[in-house]
């Protein structure tokens, strides 16, 4: 990589400041150096994320998240030796330093092989009746209402085959036929769509139990078709399985402020008086990993929530949370739907 400098930092920068070059320059990681450009560790997203859900915040120094003993090749080794390493201990990226430890170079997976293609399925919920947007969605479907000049479903759709994604799944139920008619009149070759339709609603995780046996023994992404988001989906799959984990649910930081003065009581004493306090929570973001053994357990005869799902398998099964940082909206209301023809053009320009 050419100019390798643009995504260090030094130990004492913010983890703000690492997600914006990660952000920026896209390579997935960030290399921090000292000021002799000695590699002292690295920082990845997946590094970030775990920081925040253990309440490390944006502002705190990356040594307190940067893997201080990464895997590095030497400035001596091959491309195939290099290939070798990449392979060998899954990484998408490897540091390369001289015999001092100084950073020399930086190598990335997809820049020594072809683009990322992935075989795991997409399952995009699209059965609901919109009802929140009943004005707009009378006579079309909430995930076919524009947003800019394309489909809600159409953008999620694209945006996952940026990243290598091409099967999918649709769920639908409410006015159907008109999802089914135009992606089978305006879908681009080499991406693969099969709708799974419900004759009655069975919720956010019940048409699961729909999917055809022969589906890839790989794990599956699950979405709400009404969200607009700039998640990167293979950083949360890499995720999903660094973790081992059976679900990982995606989740965001929600801060609420209480518009008044809130008051602490002891039986019948005051004991304090908190003025407009601020609480944050993390919440269900609507996007989920599932592993082809989770969706084995869903019937697809009975009506089933994702969070009824979920729940039911808290003490069964690993479950964990993948916070996002990302951009994020979920069209539920007038509002938002608003607010996301606002935004789309500056927020995906590249789809």
């Amino acid at each position: 990589m050419k100019d390798v400098e643009k995504i260090c930092l030094g130990p004492e920068n913010s983890m703000k400041q690492a997600l914006n070059l990660l952000h920026e320059f896209g390579k997935r990681i960030v290399l921090v150096v000292d000021e002799n450009n000695s590699l002292l560790g690295t920082v990845t997203d997946g590094d970030i994320r775990r920081a925040l859900l253990k309440g490390i915040v944006m502002d705190d120094a990356i040594s307190e998240v940067m893997n201080s003993e990464p895997i590095v090749a030497r400035e001596s080794d091959s491309d195939e030796k290099i290939s070798f390493l990449l392979k060998n201990f899954g990484l998408i990226h490897i540091p390369v330093v001289d015999r001092n430890n100084k950073l020399i170079d930086i190598k990335i997976l997809e820049d020594l092989f072809e683009k990322r293609k992935y075989d795991n399925a997409i399952f995009l919920l699209a059965g609901g009746f919109g009802k929140r947007l009943h004005q707009l969605t009378k006579d079309l479907p909430k995930p076919m209402l524009k947003v800019g000049e394309k489909p809600i479903l159409e953008t999620i759709i694209m945006q996952f085959v940026e990243q290598g994604f091409n099967n999918f799944f649709i769920s639908t139920h409410y006015k159907a036929e008109i999802i089914e008619e135009y992606f089978n009149n305006n879908i681009e070759s080499g991406i693969n769509i099969s709708f799974i339709n419900e004759d009655n609603p069975l919720g956010t995780a019940g048409p699961l139990g729909n999917l055809p046996d022969d589906i890839p023994d790989l794990p599956m992404i699950v979405m709400n078709a009404d969200l607009l988001t700039k998640v990167n989906f293979e950083h949360l799959l890499d995720f999903h399985l660094e973790n081992k984990m059976d679900i990982t649910v995606c989740v965001k930081e929600y801060d609420f402020q209480v518009p008044y003065g809130v008051i602490k009581i002891n039986e019948c004493r005051i004991e304090g008086i908190e003025e407009k306090p601020s609480y944050s929570f993390f919440v269900n973001a609507g996007i989920y990993v599932l592993n082809k053994r989770m969706i084995n357990k869903i019937d697809g005869q009975s009506y089933l929530d994702m969070t009824d799902f979920i729940s039911a398998e808290l003490n069964k099964s690993n479950i964990g949370a993948f916070p996002i940082h990302e951009y994020w909206l979920d069209i539920g209301r007038l509002e938002e739907f608003k607010k996301a023809n606002q935004e789309i053009s500056s927020k995906f320009v590249e789809i």
